[in-house]
C-alpha cells in the first residue's frame, strides 16, 4: 500500500501544473463554503439570539388552541391558576431550564388625553422576564426596565406617533374576557425598541397592573415563555415538556397544553431556513466544482498514460492494483485539497474576526460579526471533499484497470 501512495504521489508531481490547477479549484472552493458557512452560521445565531434573548423565548407554553388564535389574544383561552402551577412545577423539576416568565397579553387602547390608539401589552413580573429574555433591557431606548407597578413600557411607534415622553401620564383601557371595560392610570417609565420591526406595537406593565385592568379574580396566564441553559440541548428540554404536558387532559378528556418551541412562534425561522437552503446548495457547488476537476485530471492521466498503463498491465500487474493507484491519485488530490483549504479557510476567517465587521438587524445597530466553524464542521467538511474526490476518480480508474494490454501497448 506504501508503495502505491509513493507511484501515485510520483505522478502527480509529473504534471506539476495540471496537479497545482486542480488543487487551487478545490482549495478555493473549501475556502469559499467554510468562510460562508462561518459568515451565515454567525448571521443566524445573531438572529435567532436576538429573537429568542429579546421576546420569543426558547419554548412557550399556552392552553390548547391560543396560538391558532394568538392575532386576538384571547382572554377565555388563559390558563387557569391551578394549571399554572402545574407547569411551573414541571419547570422547576426539569433539567435544563434556566429561567420562565409568566404574561398576560391582552389587546388595549392607550391615550395621552389628546389622542387615543390600539395597543397590546404584555402583563409581566420583571424580574422574571429579564432573567428569561437577557436582552431585554437592551431594547429600552429611553427610562429604564425596573418596572413598578403604575407603570408601562411603551413601544417606540406609539411615543412617536403620540409625542408622549418619559413621566408623562397615559390611560390604557381594555376590555376583559365577560365584555366589562376598564381603565388604569399609568406613568410612562420608559420607551422600548420593537424587536420585530419598526410596526411594533408591544407595551408592558407589571402582572398585577394587567390583572387589575382585565378585573381578574385570579391570575389567569396568556403564555409562559421559557429560557434553556443550552441552546443546543432545545429540542431534548421541548420534547420533555412536549411529553408530560401532552399528557394533561380536561374534564372532556382534550389537551389542556400546548408547547411550542421558538421555530412555530415567529416568521424569522423562515429566514434560518433560507440560509441552511443556500448552504446546501453551496455545498453542492463545492461538490460539483470538485467532482468536476478530479475526474478531469483523471481522465486526462488516463488517456496520456495508455501505454504505461498497458505496460503495467503486461507484465502481470492485476486490475484491481491499477484501479488503486487512479484511486489513490484521487484521494491524493482530495486530502490535500481538503487539508490546505482548511487552514486558508481558518486564517481568514480569522481575518474576518479582526476586521470587527458590523451590521444592522432589524432595530438592533452596529451588530459584531463573529465569524467561526467548528473543529465537527471542517472534518464533515474534509470529509466530503475526500469521498467525492475518490468517486469522481472511480470511473477513470475502472476504464484503465480494464484496458487491453496489447491495444495499449499499440496506443500512440
Amino acid at each position: 500500500m506504501l508503495n502505491l501512495f509513493k507511484i501515485a504521489a510520483r505522478n502527480l508531481l509529473r504534471y506539476k501544473r495540471r496537479t497545482l490547477l486542480t488543487l487551487s479549484l478545490i482549495v478555493l472552493g473549501v475556502v469559499f463554503v467554510v468562510v460562508f458557512i462561518a459568515v451565515t452560521g454567525s448571521f443566524k445565531a445573531m438572529m435567532i439570539g436576538q429573537i429568542t434573548d429579546s421576546f420569543v423565548g426558547h419554548i412557550q407554553i399556552h392552553r390548547k388552541g391560543y396560538l391558532a388564535s394568538i392575532e386576538t389574544l384571547p382572554l377565555t383561552l388563559n390558563l387557569k391558576p391551578n394549571a399554572v402551577e402545574k407547569v411551573e412545577h414541571l419547570l422547576q423539576e426539569t433539567a435544563g431550564i434556566e429561567a420562565y416568565s409568566p404574561r398576560i397579553k391582552f389587546s388595549g387602547m392607550f391615550s395621552n388625553f389628546a389622542e387615543t390608539s390600539n395597543i397590546r401589552l404584555n402583563g409581566v413580573f420583571p424580574e422574571k422576564e429579564v432573567a428569561a429574555m437577557p436582552l431585554f433591557l437592551s431594547r429600552i431606548k429611553e427610562g429604564n426596565g425596573n418596572l413598578k407597578t403604575g407603570e408601562i413600557l411603551i413601544p417606540e411607534l406609539l411615543a412617536r406617533g403620540l409625542k408622549v415622553k418619559v413621566g408623562d401620564a397615559v390611560v390604557v383601557i381594555a376590555t376583559n374576557k365577560d365584555g366589562s371595560v376598564n381603565g388604569k392610570q399609568f406613568t410612562v417609565s420608559g420607551i422600548i425598541e420593537s424587536a420585530t420591526g419598526p410596526g411594533g406595537r408591544d407595551g408592558y406593565i407589571h402582572i398585577e397592573d394587567a390583572m387589575e385592568v382585565l378585573r381578574m379574580d385570579e391570575m389567569e396566564i396568556s403564555e409562559i415563555a421559557v429560557r434553556v441553559k443550552d441552546f443546543n440541548r432545545l429540542q431534548s428540554v421541548y420534547a420533555s415538556l412536549e411529553g408530560v404536558l401532552s399528557r394533561e387532559m380536561n374534564k372532556m378528556g382534550k389537551p389542556i397544553f400546548e408547547v411550542h418551541a421558538w421555530q412555530k412562534l415567529t416568521p424569522f425561522y423562515n429566514i434560518a431556513r433560507m440560509i441552511d437552503v443556500m448552504t446546501l446548495f453551496i455545498k453542492l457547488m463545492l461538490i460539483a466544482i470538485v467532482l468536476i476537476s478530479i475526474m478531469n485530471v483523471m481522465i486526462m492521466a488516463v488517456y496520456e498514460r495508455v501505454r504505461e498503463i498497458g505496460t503495467m498491465a503486461a507484465i502481470g500487474t492485476l486490475p484491481g492494483k491499477i484501479l488503486s493507484l487512479f484511486v489513490v491519485e484521487g484521494f491524493g488530490l482530495g486530502l490535500m485539497g481538503a487539508v490546505s483549504g482548511s487552514l486558508i479557510s481558518v486564517a481568514v476567517i480569522y481575518i474576518i474576526n479582526l476586521s470587527k465587521i458590523t451590521f444592522d438587524f432589524g432595530q438592533q445597530k452596529g451588530m459584531l460579526l463573529s465569524a467561526g466553524i467548528s473543529i465537527d464542521e471542517l472534518l464533515i467538511l474534509s470529509g466530503i471533499v475526500i469521498v467525492v474526490s475518490i468517486l469522481a476518480s472511480l470511473q477513470p480508474a475502472i476504464k484503465a484497470s480494464r484496458m487491453d494490454p496489447i491495444k495499449a501497448l499499440g496506443h500512440i
